[in-house]
Protein backbone atom coordinates (compact mmCIF):
# COMPACT_ATOMS: atom_id res chain seq x y z
CA UNK A 1 0.00 0.00 0.00
CA UNK A 2 1.63 3.40 -0.80
CA UNK A 3 2.00 5.83 1.87
CA UNK A 4 -0.68 8.59 2.25
CA UNK A 5 0.26 12.18 2.51
CA UNK A 6 -2.11 14.91 3.15
CA UNK A 7 -2.84 18.95 2.78
CA UNK A 8 -5.75 21.48 2.78
CA UNK A 9 -7.06 23.82 0.79
CA UNK A 10 -8.24 26.80 2.90
CA UNK A 11 -10.34 29.84 2.03
CA UNK A 12 -12.55 32.61 4.28
CA UNK A 13 -16.15 32.97 3.50
CA UNK A 14 -17.41 36.85 3.39
CA UNK A 15 -18.28 36.00 7.26
CA UNK A 16 -15.05 35.67 8.23
CA UNK A 17 -15.50 32.06 8.70
CA UNK A 18 -12.59 29.53 7.54
CA UNK A 19 -13.50 26.31 5.61
CA UNK A 20 -11.82 23.35 5.06
CA UNK A 21 -10.76 20.90 2.38
CA UNK A 22 -8.67 18.12 3.62
CA UNK A 23 -7.05 16.65 0.42
CA UNK A 24 -5.07 12.82 1.12
CA UNK A 25 -3.04 10.80 -1.52
CA UNK A 26 -2.46 7.42 -1.68
CA UNK A 27 -1.21 6.81 -4.85
CA UNK A 28 -2.71 8.32 -8.02
CA UNK A 29 -5.86 8.96 -6.14
CA UNK A 30 -7.01 12.09 -4.05
CA UNK A 31 -9.64 11.84 -1.57
CA UNK A 32 -11.44 15.55 -1.04
CA UNK A 33 -13.09 16.12 2.60
CA UNK A 34 -14.68 19.28 3.80
CA UNK A 35 -14.91 19.66 7.43
CA UNK A 36 -17.54 21.91 6.94
CA UNK A 37 -20.19 20.28 5.51
CA UNK A 38 -18.46 16.76 4.89
CA UNK A 39 -18.57 16.63 1.32
CA UNK A 40 -16.51 14.15 0.02
CA UNK A 41 -15.13 13.19 -3.49
CA UNK A 42 -12.24 11.35 -5.33
CA UNK A 43 -10.24 13.36 -7.50
CA UNK A 44 -7.07 11.94 -9.86
CA UNK A 45 -6.67 15.20 -11.64
CA UNK A 46 -6.44 18.54 -10.07
CA UNK A 47 -8.17 18.07 -6.72
CA UNK A 48 -6.66 21.90 -5.50
CA UNK A 49 -8.86 22.95 -8.28
CA UNK A 50 -11.97 20.76 -7.66
CA UNK A 51 -11.67 21.76 -3.45
CA UNK A 52 -11.42 25.24 -4.62
CA UNK A 53 -14.45 25.25 -6.25
CA UNK A 54 -16.38 23.25 -3.66
CA UNK A 55 -15.43 26.07 -1.08
CA UNK A 56 -16.91 28.39 -3.84
CA UNK A 57 -19.81 27.29 -5.04
CA UNK A 58 -20.96 25.16 -1.55
CA UNK A 59 -19.69 27.81 1.17
CA UNK A 60 -18.83 30.71 -0.87
CA UNK A 61 -15.69 31.21 0.63
CA UNK A 62 -13.11 32.91 -1.83
CA UNK A 63 -10.44 34.46 0.27
CA UNK A 64 -7.70 33.13 0.08
CA UNK A 65 -5.58 33.37 2.74
CA UNK A 66 -2.04 33.01 1.34
CA UNK A 67 -2.59 36.03 -1.05
CA UNK A 68 -1.94 39.19 1.00
CA UNK A 69 -4.17 42.04 -0.31
CA UNK A 70 -2.67 45.81 -1.10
Amino acid sequence: MPPTTSSKVSRWDQHGREHVVHVQKAGMQRALNCDTCGWNKKAQFLPWLKAEEHLAEAHQATVDPTVSGG
